[in-house]
């Protein structure tokens, strides 16, 4: 799984029947070189030229083999029968009927030697849906024990949250807005860091509620679910009028505000928040999530997940529900007519 953050890519193996049986295994986390970073970076949008996407649609892939070669380097035990490769997210635009993610499975099949899964968002793209977020029915097969209503929060660089009742398919997901993108992009362009490390920044800061109060004014908030964002949807919110650590402080109080406005959607409050993606590492986005949900937040390793493996995982167990003809989305995940089997499968060459 290589997210919306551009920070790396992330590998994990489960064992799973595509249902309710999954045993996470061994996982790892590879970051980008920072010069792969910029020509990912380069060609979000679609809008670079076709040769210029296509070297780093190559570049990626080679990428995510040479991190799936460490992991099984490190735990030989692992054995690998089918890889899923989301690949990365360069445009999504369903109300057009347009999602891209980069990266080659045949590829990839080639180098690893191992059938791959691999288009995972065209499908229900193509039916109607949203193709986002993706990762729903495996929160569900996780959370199968848990106690619920509840809901699983997923901070990349877009917020995306997994809504679980108490009855079986019982599951509403949206994307919330921004996560970690906003803040990272604001942290980059004013001092070339990647992000703002557990917060420091935003905790130096002031909050201005006038940009907040313009930010939850969009009319995204209002729409009924399912719905799904592109990482740039929220670009024109950018504080430039604010110093750096309120500006920080400013859009950290943005993402944990759109989360708090995802609420209104849901069927009953949850009884808790459980979060996963690189958000849960930031203490001034946990606090400020504390704040304004009035509901316990705890990251998900609180109930034994591996909240950096999470997206990594499902995109496995999405690749074993693909082979088994069951579906990887329902209307109410994505907004799709009907649940919607994607997935591409490629061989390989034995």
């Amino acid at each position: 799984m290589s997210g919306t953050s551009l920070d790396g890519i992330d590998v994990a193996a489960i064992a799973t029947d595509g249902r309710r049986h999954v045993i996470p295994g061994p996982a790892l986390t590879v970051p980008y070189p920072d010069a792969f970073r910029e020509k990912l970076r380069s060609v979000l949008g679609g809008a670079a030229p076709k040769a210029g996407i296509d070297a780093v649609s190559a570049e990626l892939t080679r990428l995510h083999a040479a991190a799936i070669a460490e992991l099984r380097a490190k735990y030989p035990e692992v054995v690998a029968d089918l890889i899923g490769f989301h690949g990365h997210t360069i445009l999504h635009r369903p109300q057009d009927r347009r999602t891209w993610q980069i990266g080659d499975g045949a590829i990839l099949a080639k180098l690893t030697g191992v059938d791959v899964v691999a288009d995972f968002r065209s499908a229900d793209v193509a039916a109607g849906g949203e193709g986002a977020p993706l990762a729903p029915l495996y929160h569900a097969a996780l959370a199968a024990k848990l106690s619920k209503p509840l809901t699983v929060l997923n901070l990349g660089g877009v917020g995306n949250v997994t809504w679980i009742g108490s009855e079986e398919n019982q599951i509403l997901a949206f994307d919330t807005g921004p996560g970690n993108a906003l803040i990272d992009d604001w942290v980059r362009s004013h001092t070339g860091q990647s992000a703002d490390l557990d917060g420091a920044l935003a905790r130096a800061g002031r909050i201005s509620q006038e940009h907040v109060a313009r930010f939850l004014a969009n009319p995204y908030f209002d729409r009924p679910p399912p719905k799904s964002l592109d990482r740039d949807d929220f670009r024109d919110v950018a504080p430039n009028d604010l110093s750096l650590e309120d500006g920080a402080a400013t859009l950290t109080e943005i993402t944990a505000a759109a989360v708090a406005a995802a609420r209104r959607h849901f069927p009953s409050p949850p009884k808790e928040w459980l979060v996963c993606g690189g958000g849960r590492h930031n203490s001034a986005i946990m606090a400020a999530l504390a704040r304004l949900l009035g509901t316990p937040v705890r990251p998900v390793e609180t109930v034994g997940w591996n909240g950096d493996a999470l997206e990594a995982q499902a995109f496995a167990y999405l690749a074993a529900r693909s082979v088994l003809g069951l579906p990887l989305s329902l209307p109410s995940t994505t907004g799709a007519p009907h649940p919607v089997c994607g997935g591409r499968l490629f061989k390989a060459v034995r």
